[in-house]
């Protein structure tokens, strides 16, 4: 009878550590033997919310479990937002832990060949919980441009298209105060030098060359069409860039400027309005940048397109050669038949 007992206890016993273990020790992360896989917490999450989001992602075997665990070590009280790398064969205890300490890993943001303020925001929005209306809206607010040294119309020179390292739970404004770091160290040592030699602010730079960016896609040659507006800009020549008027028609889309649409009334037409227009008409890239600080020096004071539609430019010393290289282009685009 005693010995019945003592068998009972035992059998007992093991049952409830094995329960234990289950709901403790065994690997409860799948699947086994396989890449680490990646867990969002959004913030404001709950512990229900943490558990519907592990089962959504298929990551656990028993929520069941990791719910018991969760309450008895209080991580509904301790819920850090972000991003982690669950490995597979994780116990219960395991993940929790990793969890509540908020070690997350960081993700990496890339940005480049963006033209907008709102596609800079989706693009972001895709690789961080901040929301795409939520980084608009503060690109938007005039009294937070002011505390950063920028408006509206100056905001887009303050992004450096790069990859930047991030915590996934930034925020709005958690970004935009990480890019204008990042944009005062950018415009640090050399840079800034070679601007105030040319005596353009870094503002003015990124204004310039978000126009070239738009004229070009050959970095070989930007240096070149930058130095074409230098030149005209020194002598108080209107730029007279198309993409300018482009952006004052919002329409990016246009190939060929009609000349009626030279008389569209705005700032940003270079055509009525001599100097630099008030802002940059994109987000600039760094190679279009550094094309304005390292301009090349020459007598050129007007381009065009060339008509083989390579891409390139023919450029020109006089008025007269430019009207020239103008015709020829003209003509190659009414073969193609593109009137606008």
């Amino acid at each position: 009878m005693i010995v019945s007992a003592v068998v009972i206890v035992i059998i007992a016993f093991s049952v409830v550590a094995a329960r234990y273990y289950n709901r403790i020790l065994a690997p409860n992360v799948k699947p086994e033997g396989k890449q680490p896989a990646d867990l969002y917490i959004y913030t404001g999450s709950t512990l229900d919310d943490v558990v519907q989001t592990l089962r959504d992602s298929n990551l656990i075997r028993n929520p069941d479990s990791f719910l018991w665990l969760a309450r008895r070590k209080n991580y509904d009280s301790h819920i850090n937002p972000g991003h982690y790398v669950i490995i597979p064969g994780m116990n219960n205890n395991e993940l929790i832990n990793l969890l509540r300490s908020g070690r997350q890993k960081p993700v990496d943001v890339t940005f480049t060949n963006v033209r907008t303020i709102p596609v800079l925001a989706a693009v972001v929005s895709s690789q961080l919980e901040a929301d795409s209306a939520s980084v608009v809206r503060l690109l938007h607010d005039e009294h937070f441009l002011s505390s950063i040294g920028m408006n509206r119309r100056t905001i887009p020179g303050l992004f450096i298209p790069n990859t930047y390292e991030f915590y996934w739970n930034t925020g709005a404004r958690g970004f935009v105060e990480r890019m204008k770091k990042e944009y005062d160290l950018f415009w640090q040592g050399s840079r800034k030098e070679k601007a105030e030699k040319i005596d353009l602010t870094p503002v003015e730079v990124s204004t310039l060359a978000s126009i070239v960016d738009e004229e070009t896609n050959m970095t070989d040659e930007m240096p070149r069409i930058a130095g074409v507006y230098i030149n005209r800009n020194k002598r108080r020549i209107p730029l007279q860039a198309d993409p300018t008027v482009r952006f004052a028609l919002e329409d990016f889309s246009i190939r060929r400027v009609l000349r009626k649409q030279l008389e569209i009334d705005s700032p940003y037409n270079t055509y009525k309005f001599a100097g630099l227009p008030p802002g940059p008409i994109r987000i600039p890239s760094i190679a279009a940048i550094d094309a304005v600080l390292n301009y090349e020096h020459h007598n050129y004071y007007y381009f065009c397109a060339k008509s083989d539609f390579s891409g390139y430019h023919v450029f020109a010393r006089t008025l007269t050669q430019h009207n020239q290289n103008a015709r020829l282009y003209q003509k190659a685009l009414n073969r193609r038949k593109i009137l606008k």
